[in-house]
């Protein structure tokens, strides 16, 4: 990546105080933490991503998870959107790396999803929060980066309801290619208007009924089903990486084939994000990582009910050959054309001050208590635990689905 982003801010970690432990993944341990001199009372706290350089057994591991690390601090230094996070700072010791980024207090919507009754969202919420993610995603394309990782357990609830895209260990920098139209779903954040208080509304002044609940669309019952070189490229317009990078129930079929992969490998995932959003199951996973493969290289999505504008969006999204795939041409702009999408006010999209899900303020206060030095943390934490299966917090519905 260019090294044109401007150096991230160094934070001093003797002032960092850790308020709890978020989780713990495959890059290390999240902290919510604060700043003690600059924020005693802990009224801002932020989230701290620490890779404990003591705990990696091998080299050749440490080496990658350095790298990893070190490439997401690269990418978090370059955005500037409304639902992609940004840099705070950077904290580096003999034991520890670490970067700061905002804190969602709302979870992810791997949560929020199996919080519904039938852990299902409506169409008029898959279409808030897929509208968001394709700006995310739109944006990242704009500056050559690949997500390939996108999930439900990689999109945060922030506070406002809004959503941030996380983790962006397994991103790659590819060439943009030529024929893309880089059109911006969503400008930088200072260049929405200033104010709209006027205007401000609920949701469906931005989104529109769609025709979808016309057509009877009946739901899932409330179920959810719980790196090497490849072959040679034979790709001339733009850029392919032959990584095999990914979460099993969202890789995309060149990536299992092997035949390299570039942006559209994302608009699959978002096929398949929309449709465990509407179903409550992710379309072709199998008892075992093989069935899956397989079934992503043949099987076809089955969908219940009539068709309607979102499962034709879903279908032309999972097209397994990428050339053909929605969004492939011209990128985000080709996806936003989509009937689903019609009426979205994508210019307004950030003035939304009702989404579906709006997690309620926690007092920081309780949680000062609790505050220690991180590194003697990390040194006592031989076994930090898991990521939990639900945030703490439980969720305030500020708009029910009828009111869609």
């Amino acid at each position: 990546m260019e090294s044109s982003a401007p150096p991230s801010p160094e934070l001093r970690l003797d002032n960092l105080r850790s308020l709890k432990v978020l989780g713990k993944g495959g890059m290390g341990t999240v902290f919510l933490v604060h700043d003690a001199l600059a924020d005693p009372s802990a009224r801002s706290p932020f989230a701290l991503k620490v890779l404990d350089k003591s705990s990696i057994n091998s080299h050749h591991t440490n080496l990658d998870a350095d790298r990893r690390a070190r490439w997401e601090i690269q990418v978090l230094a370059r955005l500037c959107h409304p639902f992609l996070p940004s840099l705070l700072g950077t904290v580096e010791s003999d034991q520890l790396l670490g970067w700061a980024v905002p804190y969602c207090p709302g979870g992810d919507l791997h949560v929020l999803l199996h919080r519904q009754v039938d852990r299902v969202f409506s169409p008029p919420v898959i279409r808030f929060y897929l509208a968001e993610i394709l700006c995310a995603l739109d944006h990242l394309h704009s500056i050559g980066i690949a997500y390939r990782d996108l999930k439900p357990e990689n999109v945060l609830i922030q506070q406002s309801g809004h959503v941030t895209l996380t983790d962006f260990d397994l991103s790659h920098k590819l060439k943009p290619k030529s024929i893309r139209t880089a059109i911006s779903s969503a400008p930088a954040q200072d260049n929405f208007p200033e104010t709209r208080s006027k205007n401000r509304r609920n949701l469906t002044r931005w989104f529109p009924a769609a025709s979808e609940n016309k057509k009877g669309l009946k739901k899932a019952k409330s179920a959810r089903v719980s790196p090497v070189s490849r072959r040679k490229l034979s790709f001339s317009n733009g850029e392919k990486s032959n990584s095999f990078v990914g979460t099993e129930e969202y890789v995309a079929p060149e990536v299992v084939r092997g035949d390299g992969h570039e942006f559209a490998v994302d608009w699959w995932a978002l096929g398949i994000l929309a449709y465990e959003m509407l179903y409550g199951t992710t379309p072709f996973k199998g008892s075992n990582r093989k069935e899956t493969f397989r079934n992503v290289l043949l099987k076809t999505p089955e969908f219940i009910g009539k068709r309607t504008v979102l499962t034709d969006l879903i279908e032309r999204l999972l097209e397994k050959d990428p050339t053909k795939r929605l969004g492939y041409v011209r990128g985000a702009c080709e996806i936003r054309e989509h009937e689903f999408f019609r009426g979205v006010r994508w210019d307004l999209l950030t003035e939304v001050v009702r989404p579906p899900f709006i997690p309620p303020r926690e007092d920081g206060g309780d949680l000062t208590a609790s505050g220690k030095d991180i590194a003697d943390y990390l040194c006592s934490l031989k076994s930090p635990p898991p990521f939990p299966a639900s945030p703490s917090s439980e969720y305030q519905r500020n708009v029910s689905y009828g009111e869609f």
